[in-house]
């Protein structure tokens, strides 16, 4: 009966997105105690529930969230469809038109995890993704067209872990990342946020009225956004040439020598050391020894961990 009950309070979160412990209580005969035992269960197996308690508290799942791709069988969904049409015919009854839209359309989502556009095809999830990142941007590009307000669960790639409600205003595609550039209620401010550092993201039924904005205005030179900007020599070696290329740009790529060299300002942290570091010795910091001592310093340490 556990599970069975877990599975029932998941399609109804699918179905309303909010409801109160208190209406699943009833609707399934449990204590609301037992209600908030199933949720805490579901949200340990990775179900994006938000519980908020109190007189206008309630049980929310995240819209970015939909049954995993394969919960049904191409078979069952046509079986089901089939059935869901022979009732229609029969019984005039709108849920029974809703529910078998609703699968149709299900069915269609799964087909397809990537954004076609003419002769383009966009999908910006990582390798191993499993639709969750297309979701996050469906979400996204609604709250974009629709002006809706949006709470979403984002971390930083220090690690902080926040909830901030953002009114989206436009969507960014840099450097093969996708940002959602909005105002964010938390800091009083425009931000920029990484669309993959997204965990889950919900619609708040609030509305906002677009603020007036230029191409300017979206701030997106990210090596003047850093505190420490540094001009940077690389010496490329011809093997990761390719790779060194998708990061610094062609036009910022020479011959030298046998190789090649890179002379470019680049943001002076963590990151720039450890992705110097990824090409296995196939790129030598020429300038600035500050930058080199770092590097040889990390490799140090990898190599006395390993």
């Amino acid at each position: 009966m556990k599970y069975n009950v877990m599975l029932k309070i998941l399609m109804l979160l699918l179905q309303k997105r909010k409801i109160t412990a208190a209406e699943i209580a009833r609707r399934y005969e449990v204590s609301v105690r037992s209600v908030y035992r199933y949720v805490e269960e579901l949200i340990t197996c990775g179900v994006p529930i938000n519980v908020e308690r109190g007189r206008y508290g309630g049980l929310t799942i995240a819209d970015t969230y939909r049954l995993p791709t394969g919960y049904f069988t191409k078979e069952e969904y046509a079986v089901t469809i089939n059935a869901l049409d022979a009732m229609s015919s029969q019984i005039d009854d709108e849920n029974v038109i809703n529910a078998k839209e609703k699968l149709e359309s299900r069915q269609k989502y799964e087909k397809l995890d990537t954004s076609v556009c003419g002769n383009v095809i966009v999908d910006g999830g990582t390798w191993a993704g499993s639709g969750k990142f297309t979701e996050k941007m469906r979400v996204c590009e609604k709250a974009v067209n629709d002006c809706e307000s949006i709470l979403i669960d984002y971390i930083s790639r220090s690690g902080e872990h926040s909830k901030r409600v953002i009114d989206p205003h436009v969507l960014v595609f840099k450097l093969n990342v996708w940002y959602v550039w909005g105002f964010c209620h938390n800091k009083q401010s425009f931000r920029l946020f990484k669309i993959g550092r997204i965990k889950s993201a919900e619609f708040t039924g609030k509305t906002f009225k677009k603020r007036e904005f230029t191409r300017d205005d979206v701030y997106l030179d990210f090596t003047l956004m850093n505190d420490n900007p540094v001009n940077v020599t690389l010496k490329i070696d011809k093997s990761c040439l390719a790779d060194a290329e998708e990061w610094l740009g062609i036009d910022n790529i020479e011959p030298y020598g046998k190789g090649f060299c890179a002379n470019i300002t680049l943001p002076d942290d963590e990151i720039l050391i450890n992705k110097i570091l990824g090409f296995g010795g196939g790129i030598t910091v020429l300038d600035p020894p500050s930058l080199r001592e770092k590097v040889i310093d990390a490799a140090r340490k990898i190599c006395e961990n390993n």
